[in-house]
């Protein structure tokens, strides 16, 4: 199988130093509100995006980094702000990538973005090998992936109308295969991309942001 990741998958560990406990990546039920808790994924995914394109180049106002839990939050808060969920949350590509491209913009980041949705009318739908090209693509630009899913179909290990985060894809050159590592509720997590392709009703979105090469 052809396999393809992001350059730096351990940018992604966070330690919550009050428990010593290791997560991969934000999560929603880090915030303090039952709102943000309840319709928080997208705005945890935007984070990690950002915490991507800035590790080891944005700091805080306090000079921390980014590796621990209490740092990540600042973070999450402040994207809030940018990503801000509707009363039905980030349920289309579009509230997510223009929240995102503000939020670079006013920090003075220079990105490449593209964006991928897969509509519920099937026959409306991009080939799998077009979905597949656009994620391989992404992670060359070493760039994760913001995955969109409306809805799960066969997959168990997804929860419908929710983001997470890809970092790695393998596939069969054929396209008769093809899985990927996402981070959500702060764990690594493995899905059957095709399955998903096949047996979502409702489709979703894909949409990745790279740093610009001077």
């Amino acid at each position: 199988m052809i396999k393809n990741s992001i350059s730096n998958p351990e940018f992604y560990e966070i330690l919550d130093e009050d428990t010593n406990k290791l997560y991969y990546g934000c999560t929603q039920d880090w915030y303090s509100k039952f709102w943000q808790r309840m319709s928080g994924c997208g705005p945890s995914v935007a984070s990690n995006v950002v915490l991507y394109i800035n590790h080891n180049r944005y700091k805080f106002e306090t000079g921390k980094s980014y590796n621990n839990k209490k740092n990540c939050l600042l973070l999450m808060d402040d994207v809030w702000n940018y990503v801000t969920p509707t009363m039905k949350g980030v349920n289309n590509t579009k509230i997510f990538y223009e929240g995102v491209l503000s939020y670079v913009k006013e920090k003075g980041l220079n990105v490449d973005y593209d964006v991928l949705n897969i509509p519920k009318d099937k026959s409306s739908r991009p080939e799998f090998s077009t979905l597949l090209n656009f994620i391989e693509i992404s992670l060359q630009k070493d760039s994760p992936v913001a995955f969109l899913n409306l809805h799960n179909g066969e997959e168990k290990e997804l929860d419908k109308y929710h983001w997470v985060t890809i970092i790695s894809l393998e596939y069969e050159k054929d396209s008769s295969r093809a899985y990927v590592e996402i981070l959500d509720e702060g764990l690594i997590k493995k899905i059957d991309l095709l399955l998903w392709y096949n047996t979502t009703t409702l489709g979703g979105g894909f949409a990745y942001f790279a740093v610009k090469k001077n």
